[in-house]
């Protein structure tokens, strides 16, 4: 009979312990980041009653987390409960770094990545231990600007933008830029203002893909698509039969929809599309009656099946001014200028965020690219296969597939209705 050393006995059973740990760490990390992601969605429709909408959850969150390091008080405490957990504990700091890691791999056909910028007025001081902090888990870059000169500022955030992906779009002054392809590119940015001592903070997440199996766009078709006001309108409508993720499944009220999956080349990144099965159910019921439990039930729910699938080409645009909206997922402190508490970033006094900036864009094309090309109207020849047509309002999800973290989510109203 073997027998192990008892050292190596302790060695085997920290290991477990270890990956059990591991393994309930990312589970309840991802759970939160879901968790967060609906609520921040779930509020933005409060406002945007029935126009299109595009979000980026997970660039919010990374923004938010950074934010943390430097507060304090009740301002901390505030910045936690919204988002579930505090990145000063080592464990979710670890968590944080591993994920982003991976976020920052790149693979053929797929590009992904997060970066985070933040422009202090020149006569601010940093305390070192929050600048070395923020560098470690975030990726962070310190850059200096000097706020009462605007041109100086416009150029400093337009050369990160440069240097950061987005040579497309470059950033703004005093706004935020981004763009999402559910084909081609995608940023998500949050901006932060101080107002007597100036400070922005710039994250954004990029991303460039193509379709695991491209739609042709010799098969786009003009195709009617009904509106919430029930008025259809006609809209390219991208076609193509392949086997696909598929579920069906219910709401809490018992209202039906379907989830369809459509992954990027190397399957590690892919888009969730979710259609309300009956035609008379608005998607705003829909849209309220999600909860991070229902998108915890599409993992285990989707099955693999040929269809046919029509989904409308569409191009949108959002910006969001995010301390109109903050406030209701609890965060308030950090806006107001007798209370709020950052004494973790400056010993200086009067540090808040007077304003919190949000935009982002999304364009899905044929290909994964935004390359033009001349639409063919063409008879298809249609199969017995179950059939997915997005001709109707429908929620969409970016994730990437390994930890379930929604780098974006958005609906698609009126696809006719493009960004500039």
């Amino acid at each position: 009979m073997c027998r192990l050393p008892v050292a190596s006995l302790f060695i085997c059973f920290w290991l477990v312990e270890r990956s059990h740990c591991d393994g309930s760490l990312q589970d309840s990390m991802g759970e939160l980041h879901t968790r967060f992601a609906v609520s921040l969605y779930q509020t933005l429709t409060e406002t945007e009653n029935n126009s299109n909408l595009i979000v980026s959850p997970v660039s919010v969150s990374l923004s938010l987390g950074l934010l943390q390091l430097g507060a304090r008080g009740n301002t901390l405490a505030q910045l936690e409960g919204a988002l579930g957990y505090n990145v000063n504990d080592v464990q979710v700091q670890d968590f944080l770094l591993h994920s982003q890691s991976n976020v920052g791999n790149s693979s053929q056909g797929v590009w992904l990545q997060q970066a985070c910028a933040l422009f202090i007025h020149s006569g601010v001081q940093l305390l070192t231990e929050f600048t070395q902090h923020a560098a470690d888990w975030a990726n962070t870059s310190l850059v200096r600007a000097n706020f009462s000169q605007p041109n100086h500022t416009h150029s400093h955030l337009e050369r990160w933008g440069h240097n950061h992906g987005n040579e497309t779009w470059p950033l703004q002054a005093g706004s935020s830029s981004g763009e999402l392809s559910g084909s081609g590119e995608a940023q998500g940015e949050a901006l932060f203002w101080g107002h007597r001592l100036q400070m922005t903070l710039v994250n954004r997440v990029a991303f460039r893909g193509v379709w695991q199996k491209q739609f042709l766009f010799i098969n786009t078709q003009n195709l009617p698509f009904t509106l919430s006001d029930g008025s259809a309108i006609k809209v390219p409508m991208m076609y193509q039969a392949t086997e696909v993720n598929f579920g069906q499944f219910r709401t809490a009220s018992e209202q039906r929809y379907t989830v369809l999956e459509l992954p990027y080349l190397g399957r590690s990144l892919s888009l969730l599309v979710a259609l309300a099965s009956d035609r008379k159910t608005p998607l705003s019921s829909l849209e309220s009656q999600l909860t991070p439990r229902q998108l915890a039930s599409w993992d285990t729910g989707l099955r693999r099946i040929k269809m046919d699938i029509f989904l409308p080409r569409f191009r949108m645009q959002n910006k969001f001014n995010l301390r109109s909206v903050l406030p209701s997922m609890g965060i308030s402190d950090a806006f107001n200028p007798t209370v709020a508490d950052f004494t973790g970033i400056s010993v200086e006094e009067g540090l808040y965020v007077s304003d919190a900036f949000h935009e982002t864009r999304i364009e899905v094309t044929e290909d994964g690219t935004k390359a033009a090309a001349a639409t063919a109207m063409v008879l298809l020849k249609r199969s017995r296969a179950p059939v997915f047509k997005a001709d109707r309002p429908f929620l969409f999800l970016l994730r990437q597939v390994s930890t379930g973290s929604i780098l974006f989510m958005g609906r698609v109203m009126n696809p006719a209705d493009q960004a500039p």
